[in-house]
């Protein structure tokens, strides 16, 4: 890496830490310390880019080079535009900037283009672009926090997490941005006291639904809580439905109007069933567990003569493709559908229609529930959704003893999951640091807000084994079985990792189902 543009980018995270600490109103110099060295040891050591880098590098040549009714039908590049319209836009913002940097880099025939000023142009807008990410933890630190020191582990957790730091800032995507505006839409709708607050909100979700639709994995709670806490009890429930229904229209109409001889294109992009069942590198959830059940009955099946042939790669290439079960029924996209509304029921009911008085941290709890039933039952899950669970969480670990508990092991196993993603060798030790830090670090801080240790026995020894996990596949697989199996590590830390995840749904659900049935005592006793 050129000494100049490490020192550019070392000005520029230390210009964006100190700006994320103003905003945050914060005084404490030990955190922006801490921020700062995290970042900076990150951004100055690493010098890569993934596919995805290529994929925005393609989006800004895309909306900069073609007039819009060709944006959603170009493919030119197998990395097509498949993100919704205000993405579209926030892509052609940023190509109005790159043009002043390197304009080959907005040339539609440049595929794989990645000089070393479009590199940096691309990591700084991901830089920058964080700052809505720090403004929407201050705003919803605002609405849920008394405590100075519990608001300020709250942002412990959220800025120095190591899940945007591998997918966005090596990786290359943009989710703090849009995290960004998930955190600032449920601090909006949680002011329920504030009728102005909670239709900002609202149009703050649609908003998000619009730059990336895999927030609609959260709607269901949305949905819910708008209804239960603005329009229902209060008398006006046409009114206030209606002017729900026409902010969200307007910013449809916005969002999808310029584009409406194209909207078949942009649905068969934004819902690409054709794709599989699970993503190139599975998503730790229930379907790693199905596939690999599917592939362990197969084996038996052959060995009992029950069946003749086994694939011995089926859905282990690695390969974006539909796939044909073995032995398990094969599921199909409306199966996935019905187990993801099913897994969300029980949370949307208690949230709608429960008696007591329900709060936003009950808003908050059932989006986290839907979060991770959509990741554990959705159709093509990308490993990255595990954030939309995670980084909500973090709210109410800082207040919450059993939130604190899921939450260490749900943004242990998480975490980890994404190691892959930074496939480099040279990347080994840095992805290790990162996990056993992550580990360390949450475990100390949550155990001191709640002044004792949080992890039962069985869960303890489950977090540790995830750093060995890492080390066999970053280490050890090469070591024992060279350049054969090569998709074997990857499964593996989705198997285990996915345990982990799936057991954080079953623990959300526990403690949500027991705080419900304590409210209903203390109600009959009342």
């Amino acid at each position: 890496m050129s000494p100049v543009l490490m020192d550019v980018g070392v000005v520029i995270w230390f210009v964006i830490v100190n700006i994320c600490t103003f905003v945050l109103r914060l005084n404490s110099v030990l955190l922006s310390k801490l921020s700062f060295g995290y970042i900076f040891f990150i951004e100055c050591i690493v010098h890569i880019y993934s596919t995805d880098f290529e994929v925005h590098r393609n989006w800004l040549a895309i909306t900069y080079s073609l007039p819009i009714n060709e944006w959603y039908i170009n493919a030119k590049s197998q990395w097509t535009l498949d993100y919704p319209p205000f993405f579209a836009w926030f892509e052609y913002a940023l190509s109005q900037v790159a043009c002043l940097f390197d304009k080959e880099m907005l040339k539609i025939d440049n595929l794989n283009y990645a000089s070393p000023t479009t590199i940096y142009f691309q990591r700084t807008t991901v830089i920058l672009s964080d700052i809505m990410f720090a403004y929407g933890i201050r705003e919803l630190g605002e609405v849920f926090y008394k405590s100075y020191n519990s608001y300020c582990i709250f942002i412990f957790l959220s800025l120095c997490n190591i899940g945007l730091l591998i997918v966005d800032h090596i990786h290359f995507q943009y989710n703090g941005f849009l995290l960004g505006f998930l955190l600032l839409s449920i601090a909006k709708v949680s002011k329920t006291w504030n009728q102005v607050s909670m239709l900002q909100g609202a149009a703050c979700f649609a908003i998000l639904l619009n730059l990336k639709h895999i927030y609609l994995y959260v709607a269901p709670a949305y949905i819910v809580w708008l209804l239960k806490s603005y329009c229902i009890n209060n008398g006006q429930f046409f009114k206030r439905i209606f002017t729900l229904a026409a902010i969200i229209a307007t910013i449809l109409i916005l969002s999808f109007g310029p584009f409406i001889n194209q909207l078949p294109q942009i649905i068969s992009r934004l819902f690409p069933f054709k794709r599989g069942l699970v993503h190139a590198y599975w998503a730790a959830n229930g379907w790693a567990l199905y596939i690999t059940t599917d592939k362990i009955l197969s084996i038996i099946w052959k060995y009992l003569g029950w069946i003749k042939i086994v694939k011995s790669a089926v859905m282990t290439g690695g390969l974006v493709q539909e796939e044909i079960f073995i032995v398990l029924p094969t599921p199909k996209p409306i199966i996935t559908f019905i187990l993801t509304f099913v897994g969300m029921l029980p949370a949307l009911y208690i949230l709608l229609c429960k008696k007591y008085a329900i709060t936003s941290k009950h808003f908050v709890r059932c989006l986290v529930l839907c979060a991770l039933t959509s990741f554990i039952f959705g159709w093509h899950v990308h490993e990255k959704a595990i954030l939309t669970a995670i980084i909500p969480l973090c709210v109410l670990a800082t207040v919450d003893i059993n939130d604190a508990r899921i939450y260490i092991i749900l943004s242990s196993a998480g975490y980890t999951s994404l190691l892959p993603l930074l496939y480099p060798d040279n990347l080994t030790p840095l992805k290790l640091l990162l996990l056993i830090l992550h580990i360390f670090s949450t475990n100390l801080i949550l155990q001191y807000q709640f002044k004792k240790p949080l992890l039962y026995l069985h869960e303890f020894l489950y977090i540790s084994v995830l750093p060995l996990i890492a080390i066999y596949e970053s280490v050890l697989h090469k070591d024992f079985f060279s350049d054969n199996l090569p998709f074997l590590p990857l499964a593996l830390i989705s198997i285990y990792c996915a345990i982990g995840i799936i057991y954080s749904w079953f623990l959300s659900y526990y403690y949500l189902l027991c705080d419900n049935d304590n409210k209903k005592r203390r109600t009959k006793k009342e």
